[in-house]
């Protein structure tokens, strides 16, 4: 299987699950830690890292270190020309989803800071 074929599944794969897809929804919205992405799908933080090791692995999302924050945003398709379409495409895709306009409706109001003070 050649390189362009792995890595087309790679990026496949990681839009396979429910949940990565909400993450990268959540991303266009804004750059998150994983304490926020965890608080906005209401997931465990292991499995909130796994599943951003996996979209960033696909070109899919990238990270910046920021003091002790790690922030993560939708990258911007440099690393694959397969994540570049489908990141440009899914800013259209799924918007009118009663589960995604709740999720998008959340993510501003939470705050890392917040979260932090009720743990």
């Amino acid at each position: 299987m050649g390189e362009a074929v792995k890595e087309f599944i790679r990026v496949m794969k990681a839009m396979s699950d429910p949940t990565r897809v909400k993450m990268l929804k959540s991303l266009e919205e804004r750059s998150m830690c994983v304490c926020e992405l965890q608080t906005a799908l209401g997931i465990a933080q292991s499995t909130t890292s796994k599943h951003l090791k996996t979209l960033e692995d696909a070109g899919l999302v990238g990270s910046r270190k920021d003091g002790l924050w790690v922030n993560y945003h939708l990258a911007d398709g440099s690393q694959s020309p397969f994540a570049a379409a489908l990141l440009g495409n899914l800013r259209h895709w799924l918007n009118e989803d009663p589960d995604i306009r709740t999720l998008m409706a959340s993510i501003n109001g939470i705050d890392r800071f917040e979260i932090l003070n009720k743990n």
